[in-house]
């Protein structure tokens, strides 16, 4: 029997019933579905961490603290044109966290402690108002720059700028707002408050080493144009003749492509649970083809034993019935695809516990989708097949 004389064959006898075709499909249609749909979103997701880590600016290196502790000496050792002539500017950070009340509102935020070049290395845009000054750090002036999600969540669209908040108890002057970025691999950059380094230092709590030298949380480096390479060697030699290192380093140095590369492999295992996830449906679909298959065998008994009287042969039998499983498969896989496509337009741009969707679809996911339809109904219809192309002919005539 030749591959179109099947494929007729099994299309007629699909369109047999209708009803229990449909309801067949519908477990496929759905599985394939929630696949695409949900594998969308998780890429959605990776890029939109990529894009957001990438907005805080270019040829960026985050040295962190490891066994030991930074300094703001180390900070300034780095900008050095003989030993670092790839580090362009640096930035570094005092971090600490509290409430920050106005009046009678009050919301919890992530308080650092910055110095002037921290807007251009970050990438960060003023919306009203000004930025931290060097005269702001030098004098220690209780100071503040708000994430746009702070200055929403005290203010609810008010401009702030000139106002007087509490951060800790504390009075500071907020001096600007700052422009939206979202949440990245540093936290949600929107429910920042920025205040001077040295504020920061000296009335909210800072640290200093047992030599008495303040430390930072982190320090942002900003390399030379595509030195980065260059720029991570410059600061790991520099940091590691200050530590007086000779062993292992008490301090790591991360690229933001490193970062990026984390946090994509993150989320790509992610999608793929996701997508696993959505996938025992698709089982589940592959179950019901095994249902229908074997009720169809069981109805159609006396059918084969017919055809075998008249000289088919067992494997016209069981190739048969395996292309009627992966037609009802691929065609619920065909129609589970364009389900999805819509299902990821849909959900784009859809708000979930106050954050929007972000959805990428792509042809390799709908791709992945059909093959593993298509086997499912490869895998689940072998068994009715080989038990339609097992009947004896003799026994098969006699079934009623």
């Amino acid at each position: 029997m030749t591959i179109f004389a099947l494929i007729g064959t099994a299309w007629s006898s699909i369109g047999g019933n209708r009803l229990r075709t449909g309801l067949t499909l519908l477990g496929i249609i759905i599985g394939v579905a929630a696949v695409i749909a949900l594998m969308s979103i998780g890429r959605g997701a990776q890029e939109e961490i990529t894009s957001r880590i990438e907005s805080l600016g270019s040829n960026l290196l985050y040295v962190r603290p490891l066994d030991g502790e930074l300094t703001l000496d180390d900070a300034l050792a780095l900008v050095d044109p003989v030993f670092t002539p790839s580090i362009v500017r640096v930035a570094p950070e005092v971090s600490t966290g509290g409430s920050v009340t106005y009046r009678s509102t009050e919301t919890f935020a992530q308080v650092a402690g910055v110095t002037p070049e921290f807007a251009d290395v970050r990438n960060f845009e003023v919306a009203s108002g000004e930025f931290i000054s060097a005269a702001h750090v030098e004098n220690r002036r209780n100071v503040a720059v708000l994430g746009s999600q702070t200055s929403e969540d005290l203010f609810d669209g008010r401009d702030p700028v000139g106002v007087d908040i509490a951060i800790a108890g504390i009075r500071f002057t907020v001096i600007g707002v700052l422009e939206s970025k979202g949440g990245t691999a540093f936290g949600n950059e929107d429910s920042r408050v920025l205040v001077p380094l040295t504020t920061a230092f000296y009335r909210l709590g800072g640290q200093r080493t047992a030599a008495g030298a303040i430390t930072v949380s982190l320090i942002n480096v900003q390399a030379d144009g595509e030195r980065i390479e260059e720029a991570q060697q410059e600061a790991e030699t520099v940091l590691r003749l200050r530590h007086e290192i000779t062993d292992t380093d008490d301090f790591i140095v991360d690229t933001q492509q490193s970062v990026i590369d984390a946090l994509s492999e993150t989320t790509g295992t992610l999608t793929v649970f996701l997508g696993a996830v959505a996938g025992i449906s698709l089982v589940v679909g592959g179950i019901g083809i095994m249902n229908i298959m074997l009720v169809s065998v069981t109805e159609r008994t006396r059918e084969i034993g017919i055809r075998k009287a008249l000289g088919a042969k067992r494997r016209d039998i069981l190739a048969q019935f395996v292309t009627e499983a992966v037609l009802l498969s691929l065609g619920g896989g065909l129609l589970g695809v364009g389900a999805g496509v819509v299902a990821s337009r849909v959900l784009d741009g859809f708000s979930l516990a106050g954050s929007e969707l972000t959805t990428v679809f792509s042809g390799d996911i709908a791709g992945l989708a059909l093959v593993v339809s298509a086997g499912i109904g490869l895998f689940f219809g072998i068994y009715p097949a080989a038990r339609a192309a097992r009947l004896h002919p003799i026994e098969a005539l006699r079934h009623e």
